[in-house]
């Protein structure tokens, strides 16, 4: 399935929860998406979360 038709998608499911749903609905199914998306990308390889959970190997600290 294209990026296209992904945006597609969740673009027109976030306009179905704004318009049936309100503004809570919209911003309830963004990040939801949003935590999907995370979850898709750590199982498929493609997220490493140590960048976010702070791995502790910094390299060396510029001055």
């Amino acid at each position: 399935m294209s990026m296209a038709v992904v945006g597609l998608a969740a673009g027109m499911a976030l306009g179905f929860a704004g318009y049936f749903g309100g503004f809570w609905a919209f911003l309830l199914v963004a990040v939801l998406g949003a935590v999907g998306l995370a979850v898709g990308r750590f199982l498929d390889g493609d997220l490493d979360p140590g960048q976010f959970l702070g791995s502790g190997d910094r390299g060396e600290r510029r001055r």
